[in-house]
């Protein structure tokens, strides 16, 4: 079974602790589904590049004997990061929209 804290590290809002759930939206109900289509055709974009980003690793690898480049992993843990923020946002399990309404951790 996985480690629940596996990705504490790389999510510091989270600090180690789930955080709390809205108890209702406070949002304008209109804006908030505008926002979530726009970040949802933004997570489709983020998907396109999350696999270039592994097809890339996976060659620079093999050309460098099984040792990753450090800017795509990177890259690639910011995409994810991103990505999770913008999961949470738009299933309601957060009122913090992603980049670029809010800064990229």
């Amino acid at each position: 079974m996985t480690d629940p804290h596996e990705f504490d590290h790389v999510m510091p809002d989270l600090g180690g602790k789930k955080a709390k759930r809205p108890e209702e939206i406070s949002e304008n109900m209109g804006a908030r589904i505008l926002y979530s289509l726009i970040i949802w055709v933004m997570m489709s974009f983020a998907s396109t590049i999350i696999g270039v980003l592994a097809v890339l690793q996976a060659i620079i690898m093999l050309v460098n004997g099984k040792k990753p480049n450090e800017r795509v992993a990177d890259a690639g843990t910011d995409v994810g990061i991103w990505f999770a923020k913008a999961t949470r946002y738009i299933t309601g399990d957060s009122e913090v929209k992603p980049w670029p309404w809010t800064e990229l951790d």
